[in-house]
């Protein structure tokens, strides 16, 4: 979620572009109004040398892989950090001249000093490294189906029947599969393929060791995270789901309406309006990849094990076979938000269908009512249709 940081005039600014190896800051002293710049290594040791001289009463950076130990650097010392948004509108930089780190360092001290400074929330270090267990799970996950892939792809160069289906990769497939491979050393040179069999069986193998140790370590986090275990009430919501969303979610109140989630989460369509054209087109694919991956992947499960999630499929694609993946992706979104709303009012999930229907507030009940006694004048002044002739 992004928000704009509030300044004041006699804020002493220090804003860094933060590097690699090399970072550039730059001083704004609320007094006297000038700019200074230095450049530094990107150390520890550097970097609290540098927060202990200035005295700044805000640090400025940008979200970034090294913004997570920067900024609890800064808790540390006491001193307020913000973390710039760098996926808003105020970093395209395709028609500038010039683009240095001096001038990245200065254009955050002026969007701050503008009141113009989109911030993101940073989660605490624990939060951060689940969220990098969680997509180095997934990760693992992919590199184990780019294998099977080559393993499918060199039984179909030999003209013989390729692997497929779930049993393939159990036990006795595996054991079918290694009867064809041979160590790579001991290959002719018209099988060599055989010992290319042998080296991706040894890779799948190590692969599916990791992600065992990945998914149990995963198991034991959410065995201990309240969140986990209130989102997997959902029926069709797995453990990966609800860690994935728990993760990303972190502090959900922060999050204060449907709106503000469905868009950090990228699952909200793009505008465009011109005069009198305003259309939606595909959805902005903003914020975490991980977690629309996860909730659509959750959302085609849903469907069959949730009476709620079929119905709103069901109600999307009209009943027919059109419109299916919009469909999902439109669940998708929803059901983050119901995941939203559970982790807000710390609720199990309940279904609408059968469970208590939520008591609407007065004033629009109120509204509710006036509307239908309109509704009820109009078909009583509605002139009664002519008699036939």
């Amino acid at each position: 979620m992004t928000t704009t940081a509030k300044t004041t005039a006699a804020d002493t600014i220090l804003a860094i572009d933060l590097g690699k190896y090399k970072s550039v800051a730059c001083v704004h002293d609320g007094a006297s109004g000038t700019f200074r710049f230095s450049s530094f290594e990107t150390t520890r040791s550097e970097m609290h040398r540098l927060l202990t001289r200035n005295r700044a009463t805000v640090v400025i950076i940008e979200a970034c892989l090294l913004a997570g130990w920067v900024h609890d650097l800064c808790a540390e010392l006491g001193i307020r950090c913000l973390v710039a948004n760098t996926a808003s509108e105020a970093w395209k930089f395709k028609h500038l001249k010039r683009k240095t780190d001096r001038d990245d360092a200065q254009r955050l001290a002026q969007l701050y000093l503008l009141e113009q400074l989109p911030t993101v929330t940073l989660p605490p270090s624990s939060v951060r490294q689940w969220r990098s267990l969680i997509a180095c799970r997934q990760a693992l996950v992919g590199r184990r189906v780019a294998v099977q892939n080559r393993i499918r792809a060199l039984f179909v160069a030999q003209g013989l029947p390729a692997p497929r289906g779930a049993k393939a990769w159990a036990a006795t497939g595996l054991a079918g599969l290694a009867s064809w491979a041979r160590p790579l050393g001991e290959c002719a040179a018209d099988g060599l393929w055989r010992g290319l069999l042998d080296l991706s069986l040894t890779e799948y193998r190590q692969l599916c060791e990791l992600i065992d140790q990945a998914q149990t370590r995963l198991d034991a986090l959410g065995q201990q995270h309240a969140d986990v275990v209130l989102l997997q009430t959902a029926p069709g919501l797995g453990p990966r789901t609800a860690e994935t969303v728990a993760a990303y979610l972190h502090d959900a109140p922060r999050f204060r309406s449907a709106k503000q989630v469905s868009a950090y989460s990228g699952l909200v369509p793009r505008q465009h309006q011109s005069g009198e054209m305003d259309r939606r087109g595909r959805i902005t694919k903003r914020g975490p990849a991980l977690l629309r991956k996860m909730l659509v992947e959750c959302a085609w499960c849903m469907i069959r094990y949730n009476a709620w999630a079929r119905g709103i499929y069901q109600r999307l694609t009209g009943g027919g076979q059109r419109r299916k993946k919009q469909a999902i992706v439109a669940l998708a979104r929803k059901v983050l938000v119901r995941c939203w709303a559970m982790l807000r009012d710390r609720k199990p999930w309940h279904d609408p269908q059968t469970g208590p229907k939520p008591t609407l507030p007065p004033s629009k009940q109120r509204r509710q009512a006036q509307a239908q006694q309109r509704r009820q004048v109009k078909r009583r002044a509605a002139p009664a249709p002519a008699a036939p002739g």
